[in-house]
């Protein structure tokens, strides 16, 4: 895990501390410029700093429409794979009875794993511990269909429990994908420095008064670092404030169904 999804707090902080600076910055620097600026030597300057702003704007825009898509698209998945899961757990019934409480206990720990999965993040280690445990319990409960569905009277087990199981074991690869889905780490940078190039532009522009106003220098600084801050924390909804977990209770509610 990289500095940007394992610490967005600092990151947003340091940004919003880094424009400040920046900000005073500019400002010295129109300071030490405006009479040259009043003999008419600013022709042009009102395009570039609209030209910075605008592509700030659009960055700004694109990240955090990028960001609340994944973020839906990740709660719709968890609840995609509980109903997966749960259409498998039915079709169970389709095995000989002798077989079905086995079954079940499998069930019951893959649907155990995969819980722990989520819990375990950002511990990748153990993450990935589980995953392994995951593919293991699929595999075991791949054997046990199939090898029902070659008795006698398996047709049944073929068309509705391996069908569903393909489901099933489909949607954790389709999510874990999913989570290591993110714009590259260059986006947020360029994020990073289009603020920073925008709170020199806005310093320079308040460099013609005469006293400093720090109403609009902090909340320049403040909103589009809690801007950035809020479209890194929707890309890593488990280690953050905004989280996905609220929608893992549908899988804990279907475990707590499995008796």
């Amino acid at each position: 895990m990289n500095f940007i999804e394992t610490e967005p707090t600092t990151f947003a902080f340091g940004l919003f501390v880094a424009m400040i600076l920046i900000l005073e910055w500019g400002r010295r620097v129109g300071t030490r410029q405006r009479e040259r600026i009043m003999a008419g030597g600013a022709a042009g300057v009102g395009a570039v700093e609209a030209a910075i702003f605008a592509l700030l704007g659009l960055l700004v825009a694109f990240t955090f429409q990028g960001a609340s898509a994944r973020f839906d698209g990740r709660r719709e998945l968890i609840v995609q794979e509980a109903n997966n899961i749960g259409t498998a757990w039915l079709r169970i019934d389709l095995l000989p009875a002798g077989t079905q409480p086995a079954m079940r206990g499998l069930f019951r720990q893959y649907l155990d794993s995969r819980l722990e999965t989520y819990r375990k993040i950002p511990d990748m280690i153990a993450v990935k511990a589980e995953l392994d445990r995951t593919t293991r319990l699929q595999n075991e409960i791949w054997k046990v269909a199939l090898d029902d569905s070659r008795k006698e009277g398996g047709q049944a087990v073929v068309v509705g429990l391996l069908t569903a199981l393909n489901q099933m074991f489909d949607i954790v690869t389709t999510r874990t994908m999913a989570a290591k889905a993110h714009p590259p780490t260059i986006v947020f940078a360029m994020l990073a420095f289009l603020a920073c190039a925008a709170a020199f532009m806005a310093g320079h522009g308040m460099s013609g008064s005469k006293v400093r106003s720090w109403v609009h220098i902090v909340g320049f600084a403040s909103i589009l670092a809690i801007t950035v801050f809020v479209i890194m924390d929707m890309e890593y909804p488990r280690v953050g404030m905004i989280r996905v977990d609220s929608f893992d209770q549908v899988l804990v509610d279907l475990r707590q169904s499995m008796k």
